[in-house]
């Protein structure tokens, strides 16, 4: 009894969780505290409650069963081709922990005075899940733009700086891992025009941005505004991928090259990019957004001052 009511608590909430995560990403297509948070918790709770439900099972593993059905709802999710193998990564310290939250609150519950009714819980928290997104779908939330600055100092004036900024020859293959899963990195820059209204195309592994200059500031200031951008990445898949939220999830908005002239005849080049990312919860996920944009400043930056250098 114990091991098929083991295989009933994980079967039920891998199923309750694929369906609601295809109605997450394809029907309201929202990636927030739904999907990332709220799902988690409820598998933990779900799977908990259903397995410990008049078992005389131990927390512990209790825990470790909910933590299996994540592992296979995640399975699922490459299996079906609804997802990639590093977003999966990126999302799965939020999932584990809240995965083990719900697994401790479902033990509570099944060992407190209202055991009883365990069953109505189940159903109830069940239900919260797809209430919970349709709630987040119909809040319009104004997400505000994010700024990261990379900064590098270039042993060159800032006009010889200046050449290599509008735009600069092959990059070379990028060594960090984090470009090793497909996350797009920049690969050349070219530019047509001389003047605001200059269209610059900073060409990345997956396609181009479209930057209308919107400043030329000669050798001070280079900003120009996003109208155009490739997929954020490759996804790693057994198949040929390309997920909802890497359309119109993770925005630049703009950019821009700042050039101070240093005293000892150095340029401080700071390269800033200003972004939105509407993948919830933003505390998390603007962790690795930020981090990877300043990657890709670096990589640039590093490659403009081999240049200037020269």
């Amino acid at each position: 009894m114990p091991v098929s009511k083991k295989l009933l608590s994980i079967s039920i909430t891998c199923i309750f969780a694929w369906v609601c995560s295809y109605l997450a990403t394809h029907y309201f297509v929202d990636y927030a505290f739904g999907l990332f948070v709220w799902l988690p918790f409820v598998i933990g709770a779900g799977a908990t409650m259903i397995y410990g439900y008049n078992n005389n099972i131990s927390r512990a593993n209790l825990v470790l069963n909910s933590q299996l059905a994540l592992l296979i709802f995640c399975c699922g999710l490459l299996t079906f081709a609804w997802e990639g193998i590093i977003c999966i990564i990126m999302a799965a310290p939020v999932g584990v922990i809240f995965t083990w939250i719900g697994s401790r609150i479902g033990y509570t519950l099944i060992r407190s005075k209202i055991k009883g009714n365990a069953p109505a819980a189940i159903i109830i928290l069940m239900a919260s899940v797809p209430a919970f997104m349709g709630f987040e779908h119909s809040v319009v939330v104004k997400d505000e733009a994010r700024a990261v600055t990379t900064s590098i100092e270039i042993s060159a004036p800032p006009e010889k700086v200046w050449q290599n900024v509008v735009a600069f020859p092959q990059l070379k293959e990028p060594e960090e891992f984090i470009f090793k899963t497909g996350i797009a990195y920049p690969i050349n820059a070219t530019i047509d025009g001389r003047s605001v209204g200059a269209i610059r195309h900073c060409n990345f592994s997956t396609g181009s941005f479209t930057e209308p200059i919107t400043v030329w500031d000669e050798p001070h200031l280079l900003r120009f505004s996003v109208s155009d951008q490739p997929e954020t990445m490759k996804e790693l898949s057994f198949y040929d991928i390309h997920p909802n939220h890497l359309h119109g999830f993770w925005v630049s908005k703009q950019g821009q090259f700042k050039l101070t002239a240093l005293a000892n005849g150095h340029t401080l080049l700071e390269g800033t990019t200003w972004y939105v990312n509407k993948i919830k919860p933003g505390i998390y996920w603007s962790v690795w957004s930020d981090y990877i944009v300043h990657k890709i400043h670096l990589g640039v930056l590093e490659h403009i001052k081999r240049q200037a250098e020269l």
